[in-house]
């Protein structure tokens, strides 16, 4: 895992105890969030995730910070593939 120093965290914050990707199953299945306004109202938001969206990891955004570069890199890659790995998409009908 990426260590990252941050200089804002507070000692009393312990996480070495984290685990990556404990959450990642509730996430692509999307979340509400809660905004709670200065005025006293609130207003609460549902966040699905788009369809195909993938995360990078944090050492990987370095590289591509949008989704044109992702993609292009990607495209480099294909014609590398041999056609044996080529694989359907999970949601593909079968024909």
């Amino acid at each position: 895992m990426v260590q990252i120093e941050d200089n804002n965290i507070r000692t009393e914050y312990d996480f070495k105890g984290g685990v990556r990707g404990t959450h990642y199953r509730a996430m692509q299945a999307g979340y509400m969030v809660t905004i709670h306004k200065a005025d006293g109202t609130t207003v609460v938001k549902d966040v699905i995730p788009k369809k195909g969206a993938v995360v990078l990891e944090s050492d990987i955004q370095a590289y591509f910070p949008d989704s044109e570069s992702v993609n292009s890199a990607l495209r480099c890659l294909i014609p590398l593939l041999s056609k044996k790995h080529k694989t359907k998409p999970k949601n593909a009908s079968t024909q």
